[in-house]
């Protein structure tokens, strides 16, 4: 059966035009939409929640960086409406679970970074979204940048 909404979670760095670029072949081929995401984790998440500091004002900083480096990606990619761009705060796999739900996608598409050995191969953000995905789930390796 052919996909008909591919959703790529794209962290905006260099390594995600691989990823990107994967996902936007597949649309072609199956005359699939075609969304992005990018997830911005909360920095209590990241620190662990145990730092005793206002992170408000950072946090603020991260997510206007991330709109910006957004909207650098998607003037590459004018195939992309504002419609298929989306960005959230929280838990990555959360997130792009739900919005897959919300947008009723049957294949994500992520980058992995293929690291050694059977516990690692895949990314953490990869392999948590591999457990309860609502859809397939394609992981792209990516290539190592020296």
């Amino acid at each position: 059966m052919p996909y008909t909404h591919i959703l790529t979670a794209l962290d905006l760095t260099d390594e995600c035009v691989s990823v990107f670029d994967r996902a936007r072949e597949l649309a072609q081929h199956y005359g699939a939409k075609l969304s992005i995401v990018h997830i911005i984790e909360p920095m209590s998440m990241a620190f662990g929640g145990d730092i005793p500091l206002d992170l408000s004002l950072i946090q603020k900083q991260q997510f206007e960086q991330s709109r910006e480096l957004l909207k650098k990606f998607v003037a590459k990619h004018p195939e992309i409406s504002e419609s298929q761009q989306h960005m959230s705060t929280g838990n990555p796999r959360e997130e792009i679970h739900r919005l897959a739900q919300e947008q009723a996608c049957d294949l994500i598409v992520v980058g992995s970074h293929g690291r050694h050995g059977l516990a690692l191969l895949l990314g953490s953000t990869a392999k948590d979204l591999l457990q309860s995905a609502p859809c397939d789930v394609l992981a792209v390796r990516l290539k190592k940048t020296d």
